[in-house]
Parts: C-alpha cells; structure tokens; sequence
C-alpha cells in the first residue's frame, strides 16, 4: 500500500471520483476512504474484488478440511472411489444406460475412526 496514494478522505472521492476509479483499475490496489481522519470505507476495483472473494472461500474450505482431518472425519482412498463408482454406476442404470465396470465395488464407504 502506497500511504500518499490508497488513503484519500471522502472530500477527494466527492471531487475526483472518476480518478480514483482510474487508479484503482490501474494499480488494482484498494483504497482506504477516511472521514474525519478515521478509515470509513475501503474501495476496490472489481476484478480484485473477486479474486478475494475467491480466496476467501477457498480459505475457509481449507479450514473445513483441517477441522475433518483434526476429527478424524476422513475416508480410505479406494473406499471412498468405489463407494463414488457405485453411486454413478446406480444413476446410470436407473436412467436405463448400461454401464461399464471398471473395478470391483464394495458397498460400504464410512469415515476412517
């Protein structure tokens, strides 16, 4: 973050907003909007804006999976694709398409304890 450049008070984004805008898709850093010398709002170009969006879900999916991990919450690699083929191969032949077997299926998938 540039001091002089990503915080401006609301005064300069009252009177030079479409420059601010061009600096923001220009640098596509945000840029934090003071009122009375206290930070009020953040503002951030839209494609970055996105890309954190997309960050932070993959954060907290991270998160889930640990927390999984950490509870033991967890399956056998070749249980948990049969189980997986077992369940499409079903779909397939409630639709009336013959399916292909690819491997031998066992029926029962649960978490490792």
């Amino acid at each position: 973050m540039k001091m002089r450049e990503d915080i401006r008070p609301v005064t300069y984004l009252k009177s030079k907003a479409a420059d601010l805008l061009a600096q923001l898709n220009k640098t596509h850093r945000p840029v934090v909007i003071t009122q009375n010398g206290q930070a009020r709002a953040v503002i951030q170009d839209p494609e970055s804006y996105e890309r954190t969006k997309i960050a932070v879900g993959l954060m907290k999916l991270l998160v889930q999976g640990e927390e999984d991990v950490r509870l033991g919450k967890t399956y056998d690699q070749d249980e948990l694709f049969q189980s997986l083929t077992k369940r499409l191969l079903g779909r397939k032949t409630a639709r009336g398409k013959t399916a292909k077997i690819l491997s031998p299926v066992d029926s029962s998938c649960s978490p490792r304890s």
